[in-house]
């Protein structure tokens, strides 16, 4: 089903649109969100209470991308309760390794995540990821925004571990000069 006609099914209020949200992107959004909690059971409900928000917010909203705008309801609440989960216990894991990456480019005193929610920041990564090279910006949305391991990243890319972890490091950098170019840090 095409995505137009599942929005107007959340726009008609028909239950259907719950059952095609999920079978076309019900694997998408667990894997964003298995990718950050690290836990199937956490993901499955993350997924599920991403399908709740989608019905709240369709109407008023009419996402002109769906796939994005599910991608980051899930996202959202995977760090959200990522974050409960991290206050309960103190922990590693791929989640915190990528917001300690990410913090690096925003400066001492921010949190990556706080950061990202501020629609002004985000609008201007947004401009500075579309302005980089395919393999460069995407490299980075894997990492810091769908937070794959640096393995799964490389094997999808061809490259060695110690490539991408380049590609992040030098792309970081320049992130952290454009934050600076444009008055955020």
């Amino acid at each position: 089903m095409e995505d137009s006609q599942i929005i107007e099914l959340y726009w008609r209020r028909s239950a259907d649109a719950v059952s095609e949200t999920n079978g076309k992107y019900g694997a998408y959004c667990f894997a964003i969100a298995n990718n950050i909690l690290r836990s199937a059971e956490d993901a499955e409900e993350c997924v599920n209470d991403a399908w709740m928000r989608a019905w709240n917010a369709i109407p008023p909203q009419r996402p002109r991308v769906l796939r994005m705008f599910l991608g980051r309801i899930t996202r959202n609440l995977a760090f959200d309760r990522f974050r409960e989960r991290s206050a309960e216990k103190r922990g590693g894991g791929e989640t915190a390794l990528v917001l300690d990456e990410l913090g690096e480019c925003l400066g001492d005193g921010t949190s990556a995540e706080a950061a990202f929610e501020a629609e002004e920041l985000r609008r201007c990564v947004g401009r500075f990821v579309r302005a980089l090279p395919e393999r460069e910006g995407n490299v980075l949305a894997r990492r810091y925004f769908f937070a794959e391991p640096v393995a799964d990243i490389a094997k999808r890319y061809g490259l060695t571990e110690n490539n991408v972890m380049v590609i992040l490091s030098r792309t970081r950098k320049k992130l952290k000069a454009h934050l600076m170019k444009e008055g955020y840090l």
